[in-house]
């Protein structure tokens, strides 16, 4: 699809979004953008790119980034738009960083980090991950956001993710209020709330970004291919706590993407979310 149109997410992607909670977006940012920002990710895992014996380790996690290729891949036209689109007009910050990089090497062994979650949105200051806290309004994250800078096949570990689970999550969170619960809670059993939701994996050409409500579930898995993937997953930061009443019903789709899960319509005049 061209994206080059003021708007580049049409109603039936929005409206995919907040019923499944994700949209892709190819060529995001440009291969070549993608190939310079490899290259100082290769240099920093410390292993050669023509060298798999080099490959040692199924994962290699890897620091923020703010050097000219990764802050062009966040901050193109066409994403801009797109947030603008999701997030709203105005209610958020554009990206100065593109978070950690989980580089995942071809490997049989078990990474370790491979089990179902969401990506907490505060109380980051908490050396305990565990301890990091989401809640209804969706506190410290506008969305979640994966950024592929190499080619991601089927078995080139692609991100798995649960149609729909972000819906189950917002109803999870609703009764814990502003407050909301920890990573720790909401993992007691497993995410077994969302085991019903169908599964997709996000596969997709170097320069390609899926666009992911806050709440989706996801998970890493193991890499089958003969490739390292490349990935980023940084926060889309909100300019300003979401709203789930407007006296204006001026909703964005993420906030239409609770209120759907909460009261059972993303329509305007719903009774309000205690917190």
């Amino acid at each position: 699809m061209d994206r080059s149109s003021a708007l580049p997410l049409t109603a039936a992607e929005i409206r995919s979004f907040i019923d499944d909670g994700f949209v892709r977006i190819d060529g995001a940012f440009s291969p070549q953008c993608a190939g310079e920002a490899r290259a100082i990710l290769w240099r920093d895992t410390g292993c050669a790119p023509d060298d798999p014996s080099t490959w040692t380790r199924p994962v290699i996690r890897l620091g923020q980034y703010g050097q000219a290729p990764f802050r062009e891949a966040a901050n193109t036209a066409v994403l801009h738009r797109a947030f603008d689109q999701l997030a709203g007009e105005g209610r958020w910050l554009p990206c100065a960083t593109l978070g950690t990089f989980p580089v995942r090497f071809p490997s049989p062994v078990d990474p370790g980090d491979a089990g179902w979650h969401i990506d907490a949105g505060f109380d980051y200051e908490n050396p305990d991950f565990l301890e990091w806290r989401s809640n209804i309004t969706s506190q410290g994250r506008a969305l979640l956001m994966l950024f592929l800078f190499s080619d991601v096949g089927a078995e080139d570990a692609p991100t798995r993710i649960r149609i729909g689970s972000h819906l189950e999550i917002a109803r999870q969170l609703a009764p814990a209020g502003s407050r909301g619960m920890t990573l720790r809670a909401l993992a007691a059993d497993g995410f077994a709330g969302s085991s019903h939701c169908p599964e997709t994996v996000a596969t997709g050409r170097a320069g390609t970004v899926y666009l992911c409500h806050p709440f989706l579930v996801h998970a890493a898995q193991c890499h089958r291919g003969t490739k390292p993937r490349f990935l980023a997953q940084p926060p889309l930061l909100p300019r300003g706590p979401l709203l789930l009443e407007r006296e204006d019903a001026a909703y964005s789709p993420v906030e239409l993407a609770i209120r759907q899960a909460l009261f059972g319509s993303d329509e305007p005049g719903q009774p309000a979310v205690e917190g």
